[in-house]
C-alpha cells in the first residue's frame, strides 16, 4: 500500500470510528422516557407508540379521529403500557399548545416528539385545487412545527432531546399524481434538515425519516380524485407489493432505532434508498423517466376535482389478492372502524 492509499484508508478508518464513538454518545434508552406521537391512532403512527411502549417508554398519541384514538388506546394499553389519548387537530397552534401541555401534566416533559400526521390526495395535476396543496402544507408543514415549538423550550433548556419528523420519499423526489403531497412533505424534509442543524448545539437531535412505500393499510384512508378507481388501483397494488414496498412493523422498529441513535436521516426500502442515489446524481434522467411514467397513470376526467376515499373507490382490480397484505395490514393497524 502506497502512501497515499494509506492516508485514505486511516481517513476512511477514523471517520467511521468517529462515528460510532457519536453515536454511542447519543444513544439513548427509552425506558421511562416520556414519547409524544402526533398521529398515533392508526397506521404507521400506531406502530412506532407500540414499539416505544414495548422498549418501557410512557406514549402519548394525538389524533383528530376520537373514535380512532379510543380503539387505538384499546389495542396500546392490552399489555400494560402507559398510554394517554388526546384528542387534538395539531395544524391548529392552540390545540397544539394544548395537546402537548397536556401530555407534559400527564407524564411530565416531553423527552421524543414524533411528527408522523399525514394526508394525502391522489390524482392528477388538472384534478388538484388550492386547497389540496393547503391541506399538504398544513398537515405536514405547520403541524409539526406547532409541535415541535410547543416542546423545544424544554428540550433546550434541559439540553436534551429528540424529535422525529416522518417525511417521505415524496419528500425528495416529487412523484406524479401526488404533487400536493410531495410539496408539503419538501417542505417538511427542509424544515428537519435544518432543524437538525440549529439544535445540534443544544443536544437536540432531529431525525429526518423518508420511507418509500409501506404496507401500512393506508390507501383506503387515502383521497383521491379524477379517474378515483383506476387512481385507487395503481395505488393500492403499488403499496402492496412485497419487492417495492416494505412492512410497517419492520420501518417502525427501524426508525425507532435511528431515534435512540440519533441519527439524522433515515431512508427506508432498498427501492427508495436506490431512487434517492439516483436521482441525486442524474436528477434530469430521475424527472425523465418519472415523466413517462406520468404518461401511464390514469388520465385526467372521472369525479374531477371532487373527493372519494380509498374504501370508495374500489373495482375489480383492487382490492384483490394482489392487495392481501396490505388489507391484513389494515385490519391490524386500525384502519378499519
Amino acid at each position: 500500500m502506497n502512501s497515499r492509499s494509506f492516508v485514505v484508508a486511516a481517513g476512511i478508518a477514523a471517520g467511521l470510528a468517529a462515528t460510532i464513538l457519536k453515536r454511542r454518545r447519543s444513544s439513548i434508552d427509552f425506558r421511562g422516557q416520556n414519547v409524544f406521537v402526533a398521529g398515533g391512532s392508526r397506521g404507521l403512527g400506531l406502530l412506532l407508540a407500540r414499539e416505544f411502549l414495548r422498549r418501557g417508554a410512557n406514549v402519548a398519541i394525538s389524533a383528530r379521529d376520537a373514535d380512532e384514538l379510543a380503539r387505538a388506546e384499546k389495542q396500546l394499553t392490552a399489555n400494560g403500557g402507559k398510554v394517554l389519548t388526546i384528542e387534538a387537530d395539531m395544524t391548529m397552534r392552540d390545540e397544539a399548545d394544548a395537546a402537548v401541555a397536556r401530555a407534559e401534566n400527564h407524564f411530565g416533559s416531553v423527552d421524543v416528539l414524533v411528527n408522523n400526521a399525514g394526508t394525502i390526495a391522489v390524482g392528477p395535476l388538472e384534478a388538484m385545487t388550492i386547497d389540496d396543496y393547503r391541506n399538504s402544507i398544513n398537515t405536514h408543514f405547520w403541524g409539526p412545527y406547532f409541535a415541535i415549538m410547543a416542546v423545544l423550550p424544554e428540550m433546550q433548556k434541559r439540553r436534551g432531546g429528540r424529535i422525529v419528523n416522518i417525511s417521505s420519499i415524496g419528500g425528495k423526489i416529487s412523484v406524479p399524481h401526488l404533487l400536493p403531497y410531495s410539496v408539503g412533505k419538501f417542505a417538511l424534509t427542509g424544515f428537519s434538515e435544518g432543524l437538525r442543524s440549529e439544535l445540534l448545539k443544544d443536544k437536540v437531535y432531529v431525525t429526518t425519516v423518508c420511507p418509500g412505500l409501506m404496507r401500512t393499510g393506508s390507501p383506503r384512508n387515502a383521497f383521491f380524485k379524477g379517474n378515483n378507481e383506476a387512481e385507487y388501483a395503481w395505488f393500492s397494488i403499488s403499496d402492496a407489493l412485497p419487492l417495492i414496498s416494505i412492512s410497517a412493523n419492520r420501518a417502525a422498529r427501524s426508525i425507532v432505532d435511528a431515534c435512540a441513535r440519533g441519527d439524522a436521516e433515515v431512508v427506508l426500502s432498498v427501492p427508495a434508498k436506490l431512487a434517492t442515489l439516483v436521482h441525486g446524481m442524474f436528477p434530469d434522467m430521475t424527472i425523465d423517466i418519472l415523466g413517462f411514467i406520468n404518461q401511464l397513470l390514469p388520465a385526467p376526467g372521472g369525479i374531477g376535482s371532487d373527493v372519494r376515499t380509498g374504501k370508495e373507490s374500489t373495482s375489480k382490480a383492487s382490492p384483490s389478492w394482489v392487495t392481501a397484505l396490505n388489507e391484513r395490514a389494515a385490519q391490524q393497524n386500525n384502519q378499519i372502524a
